[in-house]
């Protein structure tokens, strides 16, 4: 017996949790994402758009400042002044050990780890990735 179907078995089920993700995020309408960032004290929210499978936009911060935000599927803000935990090593390694292959491209902005990697068929994509934890963010196509 091999364990090669097992292992490609497995490798496809990681990327479930990220797709998932990404619709539930899909699903929270403009008006939730607008109150969410309002309650935690954002105002001036301009330019709300779903993009890459997260909510982004401009907004004035409590302390006045203009900062870029990105919401995900659970609700959670990053701001892009958000000092990262990891390092790109580390954002190569959460990628390929979630499935993917090829991780290339790493780069910090807003607050968001974003990687270009290859999926197991061999298709392009985009992987957003939480800073503190290493957590799959979103997983969209390139």
């Amino acid at each position: 017996m091999t364990l090669r179907p097992l292992a490609i078995a497995l490798l496809s089920l990681a990327t479930v949790p990220a797709a998932f993700a990404a619709e539930k995020a899909a699903s929270l309408t403009e008006p939730q994402v607008r109150e969410l960032l309002t309650k935690q004290g954002y105002t001036r929210i301009d330019d709300l758009e779903f993009e890459d499978g997260m909510w982004e936009t401009d907004a004035t911060s409590a302390d006045g400042n203009r900062i870029d935000l990105r919401v995900d599927a659970t609700g959670k803000v990053y701001a892009e002044d958000v000092v990262s935990n990891l390092t790109a090593d580390d954002v190569k390694a959460k990628v390929t050990a979630a499935g993917y292959s090829k991780v290339h491209d790493v780069d910090y902005d807003d607050g968001v780890w974003k990687a270009d990697a290859e999926r197991d068929d061999g298709k392009n994509i985009e992987v957003r990735v939480d800073a503190k934890d290493g957590r799959i963010l979103a997983v969209d196509n390139d």
